[in-house]
């Protein structure tokens, strides 16, 4: 009897088991599917009563609804949104979104900027005139009170992408138009976690076809980045600086200037069709459990993973080199790294401090690379207060976005800087701090008493082996009348955002 109870009761325990096991994972393909969440919303607008009928924009919300599809999104397709319709769209997609997901936003339609706001123009928005700038504010979609309704919902990316850099929408002939611009302002202020892109730069249009016997029903730069966006192992930068090339060589066929320009506050790379080639299979290789020397002793190594504690890095380039420092939330009891996707791990030392969290020294959180390091995957792991060993995580280095980034955070750091004026056999102002940092600018205008620079500046090019130094033969300065009494100034970048204007006075 006794014997057949301790049966019965393994026997019982063994189902419990199975069955705990199967909830375990059932909820772990559920967490899992949740943490890869994918949420879109295209519009498009082609219908306008009172302003210029367009007649891609549906046509582009569809393909890059079906493009979004391809990429694992849930999608939700507007068309010809009058105002309540678009807010009734937009409340249906707040429900949608839920914490941690990936958030897309497309339109095409009319855009508009007033002040330095943008409107997303709904099909039954005003024929406004001059003086009517509120009846436009009050008929349209703010385009920034979409990032903030998606930071309500805490999403974890947030892509927002306008086809609406086209003419004003406002002008009549024997009229004067509303006080504003056909197409966007840049977005330089974006909170982390989001990304945007613009089909067209500032002060420019975008095409809707190269001519007349362009017979594909989408504009320029939804056919483009629709394609780009379905390329294997891009990131989202690198979606963006190919349509941007692309977009541009396809409009100077036709000698019109358009370059789409994006706005990056990412903290990670993000891939939406895989990431870069060797990438998952190194993933998928376990690692031996090691030991790093001097630190605690490792229990378990861990795959590569997206937590939400995945280390980040920053990039600064100087005279010798790269300097690399990672930022990880977790307390430390060691750091290690290796470059690509083979070889051993270095440590990264200690430093002279206590980690009050740990009340341990404080592993150095930085390493330096040479110069002409090339573009790769840094691993980087982490040994926690458990004493696990936590990653490899992997991290992006790409050379020029790096420098370019690096650069460009300088200058807006230091944008009293951009001019100096001095004496000297009559009067001068200098460039030198724009010259150092040349590689993060496409263009330079200055305007001499005046607040609209109309004058280029003739920058040498930019060389990445010794980025910051001056060439011996450049000249760093302009000669001015003596009478000058101000000087502004206004960046483009290389993404194409343009910087505010400044003025530097004597």
């Amino acid at each position: 009897m006794t014997g057949w109870l301790s049966r019965l009761l393994a026997a019982s325990l063994s189902v419990f088991l199975v069955a705990a096991g199967i909830a375990v994972t059932l909820a772990a393909l559920v967490s899992s599917a949740h943490a890869e969440r994918r949420v879109a919303l295209v519009v498009g607008n082609n219908d306008y009563k009172n302003v210029p009928k367009l007649l891609k924009a549906v046509n582009d919300a569809r393909t890059m609804g079906d493009t979004l599809k391809q990429l694992g999104f849930t999608v939700m397709v507007a068309e010809n949104q009058s105002r309540q319709a678009f807010s009734q769209t937009l409340l249906a997609f707040d429900k949608s979104v839920e914490a941690s997901d990936t958030a897309f936003f497309f339109f095409a339609g009319h855009g508009f900027e007033i002040a330095g706001q943008n409107f997303l123009l709904p099909t039954d928005v005003p024929a406004a005139t001059e003086g009517q700038e509120e009846l436009v504010r009050d008929a349209s979609v703010l385009a920034d009170r979409i990032i903030e309704r998606l930071q309500n919902r805490k999403v974890r990316t947030a892509i927002l992408v306008f086809d609406a850099c086209r003419n004003n929408p406002f002008e009549r002939a024997g009229t004067r138009a509303v006080a504003g611009r056909g197409g966007l302002a840049p977005m330089t202020q974006l909170p982390e976690g989001v990304f945007s892109v613009f089909s067209a730069g500032p002060r420019q249009t975008a095409l809707d076809r190269l001519s007349n016997e362009d017979t594909n029903p989408n504009s320029v730069f939804t056919r483009t980045f629709a394609k780009e966006l379905t390329q294997p192992g891009a990131n989202l930068v690198q979606v963006a600086q190919r349509t941007r090339r692309l977009v541009s060589e396809l409009a100077e066929t036709v000698r019109h200037k358009q370059i789409p320009v994006y706005f990056d506050q990412m903290v990670d790379d993000v891939f939406l069709n895989g990431m870069a080639k060797g990438q998952p299979e190194a993933a998928a290789k376990a690692e031996a459990p090691q030991k790093l020397a001097a630190l605690p002793p490792v229990q378990q190594l861990k795959p590569q993973n997206d937590s939400v504690n995945a280390p980040i890095a920053m990039f600064s380039r100087h005279n010798g080199g790269w300097t690399v420092v990672f930022s990880i939330a977790d307390p430390t009891l060691g750091i290690s790294w290796r470059m690509g996707e083979a070889g051993d791990f270095r440590e990264t030392g200690f430093i002279d401090t206590l980690d009050p969290r740990t009340r341990k020294r404080m592993p150095n959180p930085s390493i330096e690379l040479p110069a002409d390091a090339p573009a790769t995957t840094i691993q980087v792991r982490y040994v926690d207060t458990n004493g696990e060993l936590q990653g490899p995580f992997p991290i992006r280095f790409d050379p020029e976005a790096a420098l370019i980034r690096d650069q460009r955070k300088i200058l807006d750091m230091t944008a009293t800087s951009w001019l100096s004026f001095r004496e000297f056999n009559g009067l001068l102002v200098y460039y030198t701090h724009l010259m150092s940092y040349r590689c993060a600018i496409r263009e330079v205008r200055v305007g001499i008493d005046s607040t609209v620079p109309d004058k280029v500046l003739k920058m040498p090019a930019c060389d990445p082996r010794d980025p910051s130094v001056i060439p011996h033969e450049a000249t760093p300065y302009l000669k001015l009348a003596p009478q000058t009494r101000s000087v502004s100034v206004e960046l483009t970048y290389r993404d194409g955002s343009v910087s505010e204007i400044k003025s530097f006075r004597r």
